[in-house]
């Protein structure tokens, strides 16, 4: 059994006594027993917790979608002012960081570059170095281990809210050495305390660590939809649905003018060890083809120490592409914020490689190409990894 930072801040020599305390958190930031970090923090340090952020979703992650913000409120259980960081502004402003003197951070991470937890973190670090705050990461694992390390490096011109930071689709790091490693490599310059786990191995997944998952997003309900996002997100950048409004979101993907023969045939020149997909039809009750039956596949992964959900989605995707060029769809903007710009380069990180894709080039060939960039990011990130 494992224990997160939270549960380890009371034995950490990280001090804070005396000191305002916010907490950026949201409904999933909770101890082994369901304890919800806020209340974890109240009996630790009683009237030193001033505030509360919450991060894209909302405090209770209700939000559905992207580009849906969320107002400053009152935390119903304390009183205390939460400020949002996915409203009007998502860095936090000079009068949200009066209220503190360091910041707790307490947030589940899905371990995959475009999820804008991250980013909020990164925003955060900026904001306590120019305000002459500090910042405490509280870490948790990365529900998709900390060895795999898959995907392209992200480009300059495709960064974004969901990708500021050139690292791969799935980083294969925690929270804390994700803030550790872009407080340096990108100077930050922010006062960093990381609090580490005790007892997690790099090798994990998530089920292995006998910690109860509570959903960080509306559409992430389990550990096995984190498993499949790093390669299934690029969907939100078509007009195919990625299973929003079903029971599994991003394990489900289709849209009503798919074939599974066609489909199929096209992925036997592609390997794509470790899953299943099985052929389906499922109608959304919200989202793209809402109430619409959308010929599909659900994604079962059979061995997750092989399966590669970026190769798999990258091979799926650009299937469509070349099966049906007429009715295929690029989303267009606004996405994340971003008004101009494709939303598929943001989520791939890469024009080239969007473009390669719809070249027909093998996925296989294209992993080859982003293999010394990879290998580069590897190396740094050596520094920065807390458990070895």
């Amino acid at each position: 059994m494992i224990t997160i930072g939270l549960e380890n801040l009371a034995e950490s020599n990280v001090d804070l006594l005396g000191k305002r305390l916010g907490l950026l958190c949201n409904q999933a930031s909770t101890d082994h027993h369901l304890r919800h970090s806020r209340d974890v923090l109240l009996d630790l340090y009683g009237s030193q917790l001033t505030c509360l952020y919450s991060p894209q979703h909302g405090f209770f992650s209700e939000q559905q979608d992207n580009m849906i913000e969320s107002d400053h409120s009152s935390d119903p259980v304390s009183g205390l002012p939460v400020f949002s960081l996915y409203g009007e502004s998502r860095k936090p402003t000079e009068a949200m960081f009066a209220h503190l003197d360091v910041l707790l951070i307490d947030i589940v991470d899905v371990g995959t570059r475009v999820y804008t937890f991250l980013y909020t973190m990164a925003y955060c670090m900026e904001a306590a170095a120019l305000y002459g705050k500090q910042i405490v990461v509280l870490d948790r694992p990365n529900p998709i281990d900390g060895e795999t390390v898959e995907g392209n490096i992200l480009q300059d011109d495709c960064t974004s809210f969901v990708g500021l930071y050139p690292i791969p689709m799935r980083h294969g790091m925690t929270f804390g050495e994700l803030a550790l490693y872009i407080n340096k490599e990108f100077n930050i310059g922010a006062d960093l305390r990381v609090v580490s786990m005790e007892g997690w191995k790099r090798s994990m997944l998530f089920r292995d660590t006998g910690f109860p998952w509570v959903a960080p997003s509306p559409n992430m309900p389990t550990p096995e939809t984190a498993l499949v996002y790093p390669g299934q997100v690029i969907w939100e950048g078509t007009n195919c649905s990625e299973g929003r409004g079903t029971t599994l979101p991003f394990e489900f993907v289709g849209a009503p003018f798919w074939e599974h023969g066609p489909i199929l045939k096209y992925l036997e020149a592609t390997e794509l060890p470790g899953c299943y997909l099985r052929p389906l039809v499922f109608q959304p009750t919200s989202g793209k083809w809402a109430e619409q039956a959308c010929i599909g596949f659900q994604i079962h992964v059979t061995d997750p120490d092989t399966f590669l959900p970026y190769r798999t989605s990258l091979a799926l995707l650009q299937a469509v592409m070349q099966c049906y060029p007429r009715e295929f769809q690029y989303k267009q903007p606004p996405y994340e914020y971003e008004f101009e710009r494709l939303p598929m380069d943001l989520i791939l990180g890469d024009v080239l490689l969007r473009r390669a894709l719809e070249d027909g080039e093998s996925c296989v060939l294209l992993e080859e190409k982003w293999q010394s960039e990879l290998t580069v990011f590897l190396e740094n990130r050596k520094k920065y990894l807390i458990y070895n």
